[in-house]
């Protein structure tokens, strides 16, 4: 497969062209290193101006959407140990995080002493939407240009359910440990606006729906939340800003108790079914899902090339495959 001699970008990438020298469209415009150190500082300074001018005097200063995984276990000891923040940190339970995840997530909260919120929806519903994600995608192909159609379904719940939190306690932050390579800088603060987040709400419900009903109502805000459009909080995704080296972060959490799982892909550090959902993706759409952000680290000099494609190359693990497979298919049926 043809890829990009800068990034990792491949041949069957949406939109990508290259030039004579195999360089790719993304890379051409990308502005340089120097430039996004620059726009780094400005981001990191705007944070820290927004942060003093809404801090929380009482109750939480923020939540912050924890998977357990290394981004966001690095993100949320940043926000408690350098900006002495109170968080609630909420986890979705997928009903297949890994079990030394599982672990990290209670190690991690308890090392911080922060508050924490293990939000589980129903196996069975979810396990229905998974599987119909394996069969068909649900959502428009452009939002599946940047994470599989399982993940996607995830995150939207997680990005939901922790609005839901933040609007109900009027908590003006949500943070996510997302990479520089899944958040642009420019992206990386994002005050959220209800009519853009009712839109953005059908997108997931409109879909989910068709296949589980109106239980997934459940996940997303009300009529009463939209009423409410002065506790509509800010995200805001740090690491996009701030220092990033996987291998010192990795380092620098195990303090806090936190060990890599050694049962999911090398693309995740907590989740047993993302392997399944790239699996899928790269069947249907022909490239992988994590492909997009590997490029960005490796443009962002955060990543070797050779070693984001050894990651995008490395095979799933058929044994765990299998494993998910199995408990999908049986818990969609109420097993």
């Amino acid at each position: 497969m043809k890829r990009c001699t800068k990034c990792v970008l491949p041949e069957t990438y949406p939109g990508i062209q290259f030039d004579e020298d195999g360089v790719c469209n993304f890379c051409r415009r990308f502005r340089g290193i120097e430039r996004l150190r620059k726009s780094m500082e400005k981001y990191k300074g705007r944070f820290e101006k927004l942060l003093a001018g809404k801090r929380r005097t009482g109750g939480y200063d923020a939540i912050m959407a924890f998977s357990g995984g290394k981004d966001s276990t690095y993100t949320m000891a940043v926000l408690r140990n350098e900006y002495d923040l109170s968080i609630l940190a909420m986890t979705l339970d997928n009903g297949f995080i890994s079990p030394q995840s599982l672990e990290n997530i209670r190690n991690v909260v308890e090392g911080l002493n922060v508050d924490h919120v293990l939000y589980k929806p129903r196996l069975d519903t979810l396990s229905k939407l998974f599987l119909h994600c394996v069969d068909e995608d649900i959502y428009a192909r452009k939002g599946l240009e940047r994470a599989s159609s399982i993940c996607t379904t995830c995150m939207g719940i997680v990005k939901f359910v922790a609005l839901r939190l933040a609007i109900e306690g009027n908590i003006p932050f949500i943070f996510y440990g997302w990479s520089p390579g899944q958040a642009p800088v420019e992206a990386s603060i994002f005050k959220n606006n209800p009519d853009m987040i009712r839109s953005m709400q059908e997108q997931f419900t409109n879909p989910m729906s068709k296949v589980v009903g109106e239980g997934v109502s459940n996940y997303f805000l009300t009529d009463e939340h939209f009423a409410m459009p002065e506790r509509f909080p800010t995200n805001v995704s740090p690491l996009a800003f701030l220092e990033y080296d996987e291998n010192a972060i990795i380092e620098q959490i195990k303090e806090l108790g936190w060990k890599k799982p050694d049962d999911t892909d090398p693309n995740s550090t907590n989740c047993l079914l993302n392997a399944v959902g790239i699996d899928v993706h790269k069947e249907r759409l022909g490239f992988h899902p994590y492909a997009f952000e590997l490029a960005g680290l490796v443009r962002g000099g955060y990543m070797e090339r050779q070693e984001a494609i050894e990651r995008l190359e490395e095979a799933s693990d058929e044994t765990i495959v299998k494993m998910v497979r199995d408990k999908l298919e049986k818990s969609a049926d109420g097993k």
